[in-house]
């Protein structure tokens, strides 16, 4: 493996970690480092002890950077969830999110155009992030496409953001040379 895949699957396993912290930092109202860590042990338990010692460090490595960033804070022993941590958690829980899949294709296409201002570029990166994370498919640079009713999802969409004007749900009954999206969500009529 080289040195930017060792990287790059080192930042994604931290930042793992980080989330699992934080989600129970949200579970728990306040919870101890004392505590964490015998979650940390019970978890742990039944590996080799070399590398149980490693995973327990690596968890109060994770720990200590969402305190650095501000996600968490200490209030003596306890730790607690920031506002700031909170807004991380929700953005992250955001990106796993998956839209329901019927077992039949309704032969419909949901088609979004969004247009927001060059001035609010990191709302439509987050945007385009967003969509492609929930299995969207970019037709052009604002125009993004999915074949299932996502309505619900658009609506939260717009009220996270608060891009209510500036995002359109479209319902196609057909789009030109679809056959290329057809293959790639796999969907066909019936």
């Amino acid at each position: 493996m080289g040195r930017l895949e060792r990287q790059a699957s080192e930042r994604m396993r931290n930042s793992r970690l980080q989330r699992a912290v934080l989600a129970a930092a949200e579970s728990f109202s306040n919870f101890t480092t004392e505590a964490l860590a015998g979650s940390v042990y019970k978890m742990y338990k039944l590996m080799d002890h070399r590398v149980q010692q490693r995973k327990y460090r690596s968890i109060l490595a994770a720990r200590d950077r969402l305190v650095v960033h501000g996600l968490l804070k200490r209030e003596c022993k306890f730790l607690s969830l920031t506002v700031k941590g909170k807004k991380k958690l929700c953005e992250w829980q955001h990106r796993d999110y998956c839209l329901p899949r019927p077992k039949k294709w309704d032969g419909k296409w949901r088609v979004l155009i969004f247009d927001i201002p060059e001035k609010r570029r990191r709302l439509r990166n987050k945007v385009r992030n967003t969509l492609r994370a929930v299995g969207f498919k970019q037709l052009q640079q604002s125009v993004w496409i999915y074949p299932f009713d996502c309505e619900d999802f658009i609506t939260l969409l717009k009220a996270d953001f608060k891009i209510g004007k500036d995002l359109l749900y479209l319902i196609a009954e057909a789009v030109e040379y679809d056959r290329h999206l057809r293959d790639y969500f796999e969907v066909y009529p019936s």
